[in-house]
């Protein structure tokens, strides 16, 4: 053999435990604005050195996904406060529109939905349920549920078993729902509005449980379309008349 193999190496503690809550901020398990146990607690709560907490953090941190607050703790950031986020850059200096936002949604998630019913393990299943549940708590609560919204649309994208869509995702997410959130409170506060989400949801929901992709990817168009349409008719609502 003329190829060199290389040695297999043990994980770190501390990659994994930058892996474990990584996964927890993108699943939006762990919410913006959020704090953190202690580094203490979660040492204990993980089984593992404070030393490799600190190291997980300090990375998370480097991300941007959590701040550190003097005097006061360790906090999810708030995507608002983020900054190089290639979208945001996106809708400053070249022109793009929501429209043109969601258009890219339509193909990233009805793909996404498609893989998603194909791939999907048991552990996904429960996470889309939960936050379907949340978002309907969210809602008879008369809150706006577009943080469940947003952890429902990353369940679909984890179940895609392609980290490349969940990095997306993230960023897309990130953007769409709080750099623009004016827009979206639009969508969010009528309730007509929000039984017709929320039974879109439950559609795209019920086809990946049932691992019918061709199902999923259209209860997710379907769902896109929704957006779209909402949007471009409350545009021609507020075009001046000539």
């Amino acid at each position: 053999m003329n190829f060199a193999l290389k040695p297999i190496k043990p994980k770190r503690i501390s990659d994994q435990v930058f892996e474990q809550l990584r996964e927890l901020v993108f699943r939006g398990q762990l919410k913006p604005g959020e704090q953190l146990m202690p580094e203490r607690e979660l040492a204990v709560a993980l089984d593992v050195s404070r030393t490799s907490v600190r190291e997980a953090i300090n990375k998370l941190v480097v991300m941007g996904l959590l701040e550190q607050k003097q005097g006061q703790g360790t906090f999810v950031r708030i995507p608002e406060t983020r900054e190089r986020n290639p979208l945001a850059a996106a809708m400053e200096t070249q022109g793009a529109s929501l429209q043109g936002l969601l258009e890219v949604r339509m193909g990233l998630e009805c793909n996404a939905a498609a893989m998603a019913a194909r791939r999907a393990q048991d552990s996904d299943i429960l996470f889309l349920q939960q936050s379907l549940e949340e978002m309907r708590e969210e809602v008879c609560s008369g809150r706006l549920g577009t943080e469940a919204d947003v952890s429902f649309h990353m369940a679909v994208s984890y179940a895609t078993k392609n980290p490349v869509q969940v990095y997306i995702m993230r960023g897309f997410y990130d953007f769409l729902f709080y750099g623009i959130k004016e827009n979206l409170f639009h969508l969010y506060e009528q309730p007509e509005q929000i039984e017709s989400i929320l039974s879109q949801h439950t559609l795209i929901f019920k086809a990946i449980r049932d691992h019918d992709p061709e199902r999923a990817m259209k209860a997710m168009q379907q769902h896109i379309t929704y957006v779209v349409e909402f949007f471009r008719t409350r545009k021609d609502k507020n075009q001046p008349q000539a």
